[in-house]
């Protein structure tokens, strides 16, 4: 049953539902695998190198977490039973819910394949509560699927998506306007959206730890430090997210990286490996016709510290000729300290529609092989 929740019924207000699917990929295979149910298991590769994709609320509760290197899952949770991940599956079942949402408004944002935006304004059932179409969606997931999915309502997409976190898993929470102010006003900033580790540690400098004291901050104040996103943050801190749902996807940017089974001693063995990855690069942009000026580097070390260097051209970045020399002078810029190895090397190419001051990497760790972003 759900807790008792109030709902937006504003006039004049947007209705966003952030619809959020519950430990996903994990709990896929315990619905499908009977003798997974009630256990810990963490979805990923079993190798060395492999780290969790996904980790059920059982292993959670051992500390295991998505991104976490498998080796350090096992050993906070020595019962883990790992099991090797089935995308297509995935896919599949995400289509499937996305067809639940699409019963009940055409305006659907995905995030990843396991949440999306939903905005129910206006919606196809004429359902004026958007609570009431949430619970109902939930509801149908479980029936229909045999899953759980936790819900966030409210009047922005900043504030149902964190809303969506509040009782997960298998929740549903509303943050209505009237209130919204107070409850900005606790959040922890780690909690805010767009709010990693290190814009946290300097915010915590900055005597900023909770909605309340990033309201204090002036704007001016906010863009010296943080740039554009100065502006952001001051106007998450006063509820302020105007970002429409938007239904038709972008691409903006394209990469992929591979993790070596050992760690990279030279710049020499760097240099090879570099070249492989050029070469998959290359194959990931023919295929899916992108079309980007800025190649971005990342190097990750062995103790899992990481650097990014970044290089934007006039012309548009296609082939290993355009590729493979500006990775090279990327990866001798950003040097090899002989006393650090290297675990990971990545590139990406991003869209030149985007300002390279605002680029964001989004990067997924691989297993042994080249894992493609979504």
């Amino acid at each position: 049953m759900d807790k008792p929740v109030e709902d937006i019924n504003i006039y004049g207000e947007r209705k966003i539902i952030h619809v959020d699917m519950d430990a996903f990929f994990a709990s896929v295979e315990q619905r499908d695998h009977p003798e997974l149910r009630g256990v810990p298991v963490a979805v990923g590769h079993d190798g060395p190198r492999g780290v969790v994709s996904t980790a059920s609320y059982e292993a959670r509760r051992f500390g295991v977490r998505s991104a976490m290197p498998m080796a350090k899952a096992r050993r906070l949770c020595p019962g883990l039973v790992v099991v090797r991940g089935d995308h297509a599956l995935y896919k599949a079942v995400s289509r499937q819910v996305h067809g639940i949402f699409a019963e009940y408004t055409d305006i659907i944002e995905p995030l990843s394949i396991d949440e999306a935006f939903l905005d129910v304004t206006e919606n196809k059932r004429g359902m004026p509560l958007a609570v009431d179409i949430a619970r109902e969606i939930r509801k149908r997931i479980r029936a229909e699927l045999c899953l759980t999915a936790s819900a966030g309502v409210s009047y922005n997409k900043f504030l149902a998506k964190i809303a969506s976190e509040i009782r997960k898993p298998d929740g549903l929470t509303v943050i209505h306007p009237d209130r919204a102010s107070e409850f900005i006003s606790r959040l922890k900033i780690e909690d805010f959206w767009g709010v990693g580790p290190r814009t946290a540690d300097r915010m915590h400098y900055m005597g900023i730890f909770t909605g309340a004291d990033l309201r204090r901050c002036s704007l001016r104040h906010l863009c010296e430090v943080f740039g554009k996103m100065g502006r952001v943050y001051y106007d998450f801190a006063r509820g302020i997210d105007m970002r429409p749902v938007e239904t038709e996807y972008v691409r903006k940017s394209l990469g992929c990286e591979q993790t070596f089974a050992e760690d990279i001693k030279t710049l020499s063995a760097a240099l090879i490996e570099l070249y492989h990855v050029v070469l998959e690069l290359v194959r990931r942009i023919e295929k899916g016709r992108f079309e980007g000026r800025t190649l971005t580097l990342k190097v990750k070390y062995s103790d899992f510290n990481q650097i990014t260097r970044s290089i934007t051209q006039h012309k548009i970045l296609q082939t290993k000729d355009d590729i493979l020399p500006l990775a090279k002078r990327l990866l001798k810029e950003a040097g090899h300290p002989a006393e650090r190895r290297i675990r990971l090397i990545g590139l990406s190419v991003s869209n030149p529609s985007i300002d390279a001051g605002m680029h964001r990497d989004e990067w997924f760790e691989g297993y042994l092989e080249f894992d493609e972003w979504e």
